[in-house]
């Protein structure tokens, strides 16, 4: 049994997020969306609940969120369309569930829940994870539920600039994702994500892919990260913390440490991760100026970050 009962964490992206270029309604926003996000796994958890139930009603409040670039926030690709990619993890048997590519769900972690629990497989991605929402009873929305005028905005200026932008031109990396201890001391991990402005049509990241932006065992730990994908799949992040703490007995600071603070830089990669490891508080950790953020234990306050500090 984890020494402090039930943990959360969740993140909502990270980046070059600064105080003072952020508006006070659009920063009273994030914080809202961030309160909303972590009471919805606190409800799941504090009543008893998994922590895989945790980890997907958490993520599915950000999805629903157009100012997190996943699910309804999701940015556009370079022909305009949206393509999100989601994976779920949980940590007493490794099962895994993960989407790529798809367009027109609502909530692509519930998605990527279904193929863990209802399917022989990991991964579905592009027009074979199409066919298996629909075969799950999945309502297949328009594409004007999720191409806002915002994240229009964004892909005019990005191809004018003849660029690929990291959710929102100014070097923030749109990613969502959420981590998880229940009071059985289980843990899981879920991220979901749009992907990157004006990237070309079929990129995937690092959300998606197990043991690079997700990972959980209950031997280790549960992470979810956020950042520039091509990095972290190079350095398969989320795999190595949870190996540094199985076998090489780091605690889970040292061990987020070691990969956010000192591997990523080595090959130019930004972002951050969340943690939650059997016993222990969540560790939250960026290498960058920023990073959307909460937690909360049992029994303790909820804490709330943005910026920095």
């Amino acid at each position: 049994m984890a020494d402090c009962g039930w943990a959360l964490a969740l993140h909502g992206g990270a980046g070059t997020i600064l105080k003072e270029t952020m508006t006070p309604d659009r920063e009273a926003g994030y914080r809202a969306g961030l309160e909303a996000a972590l009471a919805a796994g606190r409800e799941v958890l504090s009543a008893g609940g998994s922590a895989e139930d945790a980890v997907v009603a958490t993520v599915m409040v950000l999805e629903d969120n157009p100012l997190f670039n996943a699910g309804r926030g999701s940015v556009l690709t370079s022909a305009g369309t949206v393509e999100m990619d989601a994976a779920i993890m949980r940590g007493r048997d490794r099962a895994a569930g993960t989407v790529a590519g798809i367009h027109g769900v609502r909530n692509p972690i519930c998605l990527a829940r279904r193929v863990m629990e209802r399917s022989d497989h990991v991964m579905f991605c592009g027009a074979g994870a199409q066919v298996f929402a629909l075969e799950q009873g999945f309502e297949e929305l328009p594409a004007s539920y999720f191409e806002t005028e915002h994240r229009r905005n964004q892909l005019r200026e990005a191809q004018e600039k003849n660029e690929i932008s990291l959710d929102h031109n100014d070097h923030k990396y749109g990613t969502v994702g959420c981590v998880a201890r229940d009071r059985n001391g289980d843990l899981a991990a879920a991220t979901s994500t749009g992907g990157m402005t004006n990237k070309r049509p079929g990129r995937v990241g690092d959300s998606p892919v197990i043991g690079a932006g997700t990972y959980a065992s209950n031997d280790g730990a549960a992470i979810s990260a956020t950042g520039h994908g091509e990095a972290f799949i190079r350095e398969t992040v989320a795999r190595d913390i949870a190996a540094l703490v199985q076998y090489a007995g780091l605690d889970l600071t040292e061990a987020v440490r070691r990969k956010v603070m000192v591997d990523l830089p080595r090959i130019g990669g930004d972002g951050g991760v969340i943690a939650i490891a059997p016993a222990g508080a969540p560790v939250l950790m960026f290498n960058t100026r920023g990073m959307y953020r909460a937690s909360a234990c049992e029994g303790g306050d909820a804490k709330l970050g943005i910026y920095a500090d």
